[in-house]
């Protein structure tokens, strides 16, 4: 049945209405004309629900899921229907799909493109970067970057090799209290670039054992051992600090 002359002329031009389906158990939430036909509504609906316009059957529902009425006369207009802000729509298929097929993505075949073709294509992103000569494609730049890592891989070695194993230290770091120890490991290390002083703190300030990512470096207690860069560790005559433990009981 259709309700002519149900909206009044000062009724909205469109109307925001939610979309359920027969297929999929998502809801959509979109604004339409109300100078659609029904059957360019439906035509609509295919590409929110995936069923095609013409196996589509249409229910009108209150905004509290009350059932209204059909749509279903294809040449009425959206707006001849008593549909307000709020209402649900619901689309009952007829394809005989079954449901959630149009929900599994696993299902959708997926083009692979090729290492080789996607290189040749002129308006992809590595092209893009290619032209305007940004990240590793600035070939001065990523000189200019490798330069400078290897002046502070050096820079780091002459600091590391003054440093021996087993020698006092004090650990200096900006906005940090300083830490004294002894150095237990100098040299390369697998979790990070670089040259690193392993240290075993007199007290438990540290942050491990020794060992970093399952892989021993050196020994001593839980939370006394730490890794530094060499430029914040000072090798000198640092003695245990003294914080009168003995004068307790």
């Amino acid at each position: 049945m259709i309700l002519s002359g149900a909206l009044g002329a000062a009724s909205p031009a469109t109307v925001s209405v939610s979309i359920s389906s027969s297929l999929n158990s998502f809801r959509a939430h979109k604004r339409y004309g109300r100078g659609l036909t029904i059957a360019e509504f439906k035509c609509k609906l295919e590409l929110v629900v995936g069923s095609p316009a013409s196996c589509m059957d249409l229910e009108l529902y209150t905004s509290d899921d009350k059932f209204v009425m059909k749509l279903d006369s294809d040449e009425a207009l959206l707006g001849s229907y008593p549909i307000d802000d709020g209402c649900r729509i619901h689309v009952i298929d007829r394809s005989g799909a079954r449901v959630g097929e149009y929900e599994d993505v696993s299902r959708v075949e997926k083009y692979e493109m090729s290492a080789t073709d996607y290189e040749k294509r002129p308006d992809s992103v590595r092209s893009f970067l290619k032209r305007s000569k940004v990240g590793k494609f600035n070939e001065e730049e990523m000189l200019k970057k490798e330069a400078e890592q290897e002046q502070k891989l050096a820079e780091e070695k002459d600091l590391a090799e003054a440093i021996s194993v087993g020698a006092r230290c004090e650990v200096r770091v900006s906005g940090q209290p300083n830490k004294r120890g002894t150095v237990m490991f100098v040299g390369l290390a697998e979790f990070k670039p670089g040259y690193w002083i392993g240290i075993k703190y007199d007290e438990p300030l540290g942050k491990n054992d020794g060992s970093v990512n399952g892989k021993q470096y050196f020994e001593c207690q839980p939370k006394y051992g730490a890794f530094v860069k060499p430029q914040y560790v000072t090798v000198g005559d640092f003695p245990e600090e003294d914080y009168g433990l003995d004068d307790e009981m």
